[in-house]
């Protein structure tokens, strides 16, 4: 394969390297709307499911919905083998399982979720490290959770690397940090309704010239 001269790379999850069917987002949304006695629109859903708007808490705040509230009865239903049963690959991720540097993961899907995604697509061991943000290691966009995942990874503080998402967040902890973003747009800038600016920006790996070996 063929890729970017990166000492190491990290990468984000969800929206990144897999995505979850619309009916499992929207069936979630529908029970914390039962618990709360709230109403989300479908637009509402996919925004704060995949942080199209920008941070999270500020929209619900902006909605008139209490940010801690809200999350706490969002983790409780969204059930970790459910999700894993409704979440897929995106074809061009395969490259990730080809490369020859230290790999991690870091991402804001609570860590019961990312252990099942991981088993049930059979990709653990693409990964060298794998962190699940919460409390204790701080949110993106700090610099704090990329910081622990290179420390577990073991790399020169020299060493040149990546860290691949998303989101807007994903690329402020990635300036944060002090490493390259790369941000991929899975999704219409104009329904994010804001433009995410990376050192490059794609809408496919593939766009980076990094390729499966299967492909080659």
């Amino acid at each position: 394969m063929t890729e970017p001269g990166y000492d190491y790379w990290l990468l984000d999850l969800d929206g990144t390297l897999v995505d979850t069917e619309w009916s499992y987002t929207r069936e979630v949304f529908d029970r914390v709307e039962a618990e709360l006695g709230v109403s989300f629109t479908d637009y509402e859903a996919e925004v704060l499911w995949h942080g199209l708007g920008g941070d999270r808490d500020d929209l619900l705040r902006e909605w008139g919905y209490d940010p801690v509230a809200f999350w706490e009865v969002f983790d409780a239903l969204d059930d970790p083998v459910e999700r894993a049963e409704a979440t897929y690959l995106y074809e061009d991720a395969s490259f990730v399982a080809d490369l020859d540097t230290p790999v991690g993961l870091v991402t804001h899907c609570p860590a019961p979720a990312t252990d099942a995604v991981l088993d049930r697509l059979d990709v653990r061991d693409w990964f060298d490290v794998v962190v699940a943000c919460d409390d204790e290691t701080g949110y993106k966009p700090s610099a704090r959770p990329l910081d622990l995942a290179r420390g577990d990874l073991g790399v020169a503080p020299t060493a040149r690397g990546v860290y691949a998402g998303d989101g807007a967040s994903d690329v402020g902890a990635a300036a944060n940090a002090g490493l390259d973003s790369i941000h991929v747009e899975r999704h219409d800038p104009h329904r994010r309704g804001v433009c995410v600016l990376g050192d490059r920006r794609v809408e496919s790996f593939a766009d980076l010239g990094v390729t499966h070996a299967a492909d080659d």
